[in-house]
């Protein structure tokens, strides 16, 4: 399932809601970031932030990958907090709807969306 969702009209911020696989980010992901790069590229001079969950590390792998897949597109992502959710690691961190029940796993998004939000309004020059 890949899911894009234009997060923020004044803002201009993306979220991307997939399910990575070992290292590499899945290729409809792939694909979709690169049919929006061609012109003009809608991700040029955007910031962005990487969330993902999974097992031992928790998607990080895919992270290192989207990473460089931003660079080429000239998509600029924040360094920290880092998000990596191990998802079957208790506490559990999903309920059976899969909302995000853990509380420090809530505390951990909401320090990476402030930092998302910085981020942007330094790239936009309104900081």
């Amino acid at each position: 399932m890949i899911k894009l969702t234009y997060f923020s009209n004044h803002h201009k911020i993306y979220k991307f809601i997939s399910i990575f696989t070992f290292v590499l980010c899945l290729a409809p992901l792939k694909n979709a970031i690169d049919w929006a790069s061609r012109p003009p590229n809608v991700w040029a001079g955007k910031a962005a932030a990487i969330i993902s969950t999974g097992g031992d590390f928790g998607g990080g792998r895919s992270h290192y990958h989207l990473r460089q897949v931003g660079i080429y597109i000239d998509l600029h992502f924040i360094n920290k907090p880092e998000f990596f959710i191990r998802a079957f690691e208790p506490p559990a961190k999903f309920n059976d709807d899969g909302d995000l029940i853990d509380e420090e796993a809530k505390n951990k998004l909401k320090q990476v969306l402030l930092s998302l939000q910085a981020f942007t309004l330094r790239l936009q020059g309104k900081n």
